[in-house]
């Protein structure tokens, strides 16, 4: 009988000016034995030049650090690394901020103003394929596409051969699902088929948006028109 291969542990990257904060992101980190700390960092000059030669699997950013905008963090990590998984931990609700960074690339969006949470749990849900967001940050979002569309505003869409035209029926229910916080694993189980197969599909979606993450993917596809919330069905 084969023994099942040891699943290689995710290798995550903290970027976090604040001492107290980088410690306990750090300590969740080793808690948890699928993950492996590769560095912490306290500026984005030094975790820029880190990223040009080390890999990393999961990126956790602070937004506010004393070199500048966590997003240039996001924006240098996905150049050498796209298939990286980010999660921006920080204390700004700012609307516009938090469209940023899901716009750059995040996947992930926690609020450390929001109390107690558990960062194992949230890093574990983002390498499923989750897209953990603290209640607020993820009622914001919703609140803004509703309100976009309720105002009349027309968004830009894809040219008529463009992305639209390009997803097949599956890609759009699989993006779909994803945009709403499943994990690749129930996504496989509600479609019936691998999570190699989500993934697959995952990577197309991917090149016929233009994007390199979850996140933009969906950002991408709400600003395409491809995506709607609230019960709302596209025509």
């Amino acid at each position: 009988m084969l023994e099942d291969t040891p699943r290689a542990r995710a290798r995550v990257l903290i970027v976090e000016d604040n001492p107290v904060t980088q410690l306990a992101l750090s300590l969740a980190v080793r808690s948890e034995p699928t993950l492996q700390l590769m560095a912490a960092f306290d500026t984005i000059r030094s975790a820029s030049v880190w990223l040009k030669t080390e890999p990393v699997d999961l990126l956790l950013t602070d937004l506010e650090l004393p070199d500048g905008s966590g997003i240039d963090v996001i924006h240098a990590c996905l150049a050498n690394h796209p298939e990286c998984d980010i999660m921006v931990v920080t204390t700004s609700s700012d609307e516009a901020n938090v469209l940023a960074c899901i716009e750059a690339g995040a996947a992930g969006y926690i609020l450390k103003s929001a109390g107690k949470f558990d960062i194992v749990h949230s890093i574990l849900d983002l390498l499923s394929g989750g897209s953990p967001m603290s209640p607020v940050i993820a009622r914001m979002v919703l609140d803004r596409i509703r309100d976009t569309r309720t105002a009349g505003v027309v968004l830009p869409t894809a040219p008529a051969n463009g992305a639209i035209a390009a997803l097949t029926k599956r890609e759009a229910v699989l993006l779909k699902l994803i945009a709403q916080g499943h994990a690749y694993g129930d996504v496989a189980k509600d479609l019936s088929i691998s999570v190699s197969t989500v993934q697959a599909h995952i990577k197309n979606i991917y090149s016929k948006l233009s994007v390199h993450s979850r996140g933009e993917a969906v950002f991408e596809a709400q600003r395409q028109g491809l995506l709607t919330f609230g019960g709302q069905k596209k025509k």
